[in-house]
């Protein structure tokens, strides 16, 4: 029992942080936030406190190289030192290994099997799986390339990725030289793309339901895609269903560990 006391210390001192540091960095989120320049008014506003009392944090910031004052307008923005701290995060930040990490409780909050698929050099590519309590009879592994039309992490890629990428992949899987997207395809990635998911019922494999969120990086580029498989009888189509909103907040959440901004990130 003598040991608790400096057990208990020991815990505090590890908790216990600077008020002002925690004070002042609300104005750093206020500005991470407006993802723009911004006035000294509209920052002190959104971190929660008048403008006299912001301007010496920024001050502070100023002199760290984490803001800048632009001389012209006056306006707000992030300085030198915060643009080497974020590259420098980008390039440890691993999204596969991110999304890994995820999957495992992904697949017990859907109940079905979940993967993670990026775009490789010959179209949308499964990394990683992760099977669910219902077993789902698809022929997939690690590293099988998928159809870009047929499935929904090929879908939601097509809808994000750059044209010409997307073509030439439609052009090796159909064995042409050349490809183009038809009336019903391309308003099908335009839904995509003003949901920010995919939903598709007996694209490979009849009976099977996919369901797919996209991972954007801090450029607002999608680095990989969550995609939920199941017996469609189990595992509903709809974009508000509980497995859906799962597999958004999940993609979101990591989204947001790769530096995208809230509205980069969230889907309706």
């Amino acid at each position: 029992m003598s040991g608790l006391p400096e057990e208990n210390d020991s815990v505090a001192r590890e908790s216990r942080g600077i008020q002002s540091i925690e004070v002042g960095g609300q104005l750093l989120r206020a500005l991470a936030h407006f993802g723009r320049p911004t006035a000294l008014k509209d920052l002190a506003r959104e971190a929660g406190m008048n403008a006299a009392k912001a301007h010496p944090y920024l001050v502070s910031f100023g002199k760290l190289g984490l803001i800048q004052q632009d001389p012209a307008t006056g306006y707000y923005g992030l300085g030198p030192l915060a643009l080497q701290l974020g590259l420098i995060s980008l390039q440890q930040v691993d999204p596969i290994r991110l999304a890994t990490a995820e999957l495992p409780r992904l697949a017990q909050a859907i109940g079905h099997t979940v993967g993670v698929a990026i775009w490789g050099n010959r179209g949308p590519t499964f990394v990683r799986l992760e099977e669910g309590p219902t077993a789902v009879h698809v022929n997939m592994r690690h590293g099988t390339v998928v159809s870009v039309r047929g499935t929904a992490s090929g879908r939601l890629f097509a809808a994000f990725m750059p044209r010409e990428q997307v073509l030439a992949a439609l052009a090796t899987e159909s064995g042409h030289r050349t490809a183009k997207l038809d009336a019903a395809l391309q308003a099908d990635l335009t839904r995509i793309r003003e949901d920010r998911f995919c939903s598709l019922v007996d694209g490979s494999v009849h009976g099977i339901t996919a369901l797919s969120a996209p991972v954007f990086d801090g450029f607002g580029k999608m680095v990989l895609a969550l995609t939920a498989i199941g017996p469609s009888a189990t595992l509903p189509a709809s974009t508000k269903s509980a497995a859906a909103r799962e597999l958004t907040r999940a993609a979101t959440a990591i989204s947001g560990q790769l530096g995208a901004r809230t509205s980069q990130a969230q889907a309706d």
